[in-house]
């Protein structure tokens, strides 16, 4: 191993986690629950919080909002160091990682976990990043109660993005502007062929059958060209009038010098996280090629790095590649859905739509490590209901804001 910046007088194999989303910290915890004192741990981050930002949809209608947490004080709940600063570049000759304000942080394994950054898709439009812009939708949501707008159009842009947050935008924007008598004409356009095609068939005709009730014009297969004077014009050929438009962000990883990534910044992994052509360097999360961007995948190769690298400093387990099963809770304005989809080849139709809850604790964010952490930290009951045939009620926000 090279010789790292920081005093070798350190307990266990040093392992830096670069990044505070979910991937991050679902490594942290991961690495300290398998590995133990086998491990020394350093959390690198440019922020000083976590957002829990798949609520943030739910934001403008106060339905709920996105919580966060210290960073600091995860990190020390599990002995890990944190240093508030942004990861620049490894020198993977050296095993050293430099931050963006020049320090060095010596490392035998590095887990590059940085995410996106979110980019503008549709000039004109209404980007949706996150807790950034509830209020922007607040004042959209505003003006359509007002009568100044009369229609919308939500658009799903090309590329690798998790389409599932504009579902939630334009179901709970049909159920904010019934229940006010607010007729808005609302439209959504996505180059899915069907509407969340990744969870399957069945969960595809129950979404259908929702923005049909929503009053929800579907344009299916459809890329947005261009978005001026109140028209969203498609690919293939169609125009849907829209006074306003709101679409979610193209996305662009991170960039790293001394880390292979390809034109749009994302980083090639095998199915243990490791990263081609760099040596004792894995990467999990948004940042990595894998097409899907969604948290609880994030969370699910954040487990494969963990597993190998807890068996790398010793411990006696038996890594697991990354096998996705996709999860998400679908916010409709009215009761949520539950989804469901194992997303690897050979196993048929695994598609689940259902009202009943599929994992505990109910979270957007699901993670073996992280659910349960979050959940615990806000004061969530993690003892699963009894299964009676009881029907539970679960409130969306399992995160109200409270800090660990």
């Amino acid at each position: 191993m090279g010789a790292g910046a920081r005093p070798t007088g350190h307990r266990g194999l040093r392992v830096l986690v670069a990044g505070g989303g979910v991937a991050g910290l679902e490594t942290l915890l991961g690495l300290r629950a398998l590995a133990g004192d086998l491990v020394e741990l350093e959390l690198l981050a440019a922020e000083p919080d976590f957002w829990y930002r798949p609520l943030a949809v739910a934001e403008p209608f106060r339905l709920a909002r996105a919580a966060h947490f210290d960073l600091a004080a995860v990190a020390k709940s599990v002995g890990a160091a944190f240093t508030l600063d942004a990861l620049a570049s490894v020198d993977g000759a050296r095993h050293v990682a430099r931050t963006a304000h020049g320090a060095e942080i010596g490392y035998d394994a590095i887990v590059i976990a940085c995410g996106t950054l979110p980019r503008r898709a549709i000039e004109g439009a209404l980007t949706f990043r996150g807790p950034a812009d509830s209020d922007a939708f607040r004042e959209l949501l505003a003006e359509a109660e007002q009568g100044s707008v009369s229609s919308i159009a939500f658009i799903v842009p090309a590329g690798g993005v998790w389409p599932l947050p504009l579902y939630e935008l334009a179901l709970m924007t049909a159920a904010h502007l019934a229940e006010r008598e607010t007729p808005v004409r609302l439209a959504l356009a996505t180059p899915e062929e069907r509407p969340l095609a990744l969870f399957g068939a069945s969960a595809s005709d129950a979404v259908e059958t929702l923005l049909t009730a929503g009053g929800i014009k579907l344009h299916s297969g459809s890329y947005p060209a261009r978005y001026e004077n109140g028209r969203l014009e498609l690919v293939p050929p169609a125009t849907v009038p829209a006074d306003r438009a709101v679409s979610l962000p193209r996305l662009e990883g991170i960039r790293v010098l001394g880390v292979p990534q390809d034109d749009d910044g994302f980083i090639a992994t095998d199915a243990h996280g490791r990263v081609r052509d760099l040596d004792d360097a894995f990467a999990a999360g948004d940042i990595t090629r894998f097409p899907v961007k969604q948290g609880g995948l994030a969370a699910q190769q954040a487990d494969a790095v963990a597993e190998s690298i807890a068996q790398r400093a010793g411990a006696k387990i038996t890594p697991q590649p990354f096998e996705p099963v996709l999860r998400g809770l679908l916010l409709t304005g009215a009761a949520p859905r539950y989804l469901r989809s194992e997303l690897g080849g050979g196993h048929g139709e695994t598609g689940t739509i259902t009202n009943e809850i599929l994992w505990w604790p109910p979270g957007k964010i699901v993670g073996r490590y992280l659910a349960p952490y979050l959940a615990s930290a806000s004061g969530f009951d993690l003892e699963p209901p009894p299964t009676d045939g009881a029907t539970v009620t679960v409130r969306a926000d399992l995160t109200p804001g409270r800090r660990p």
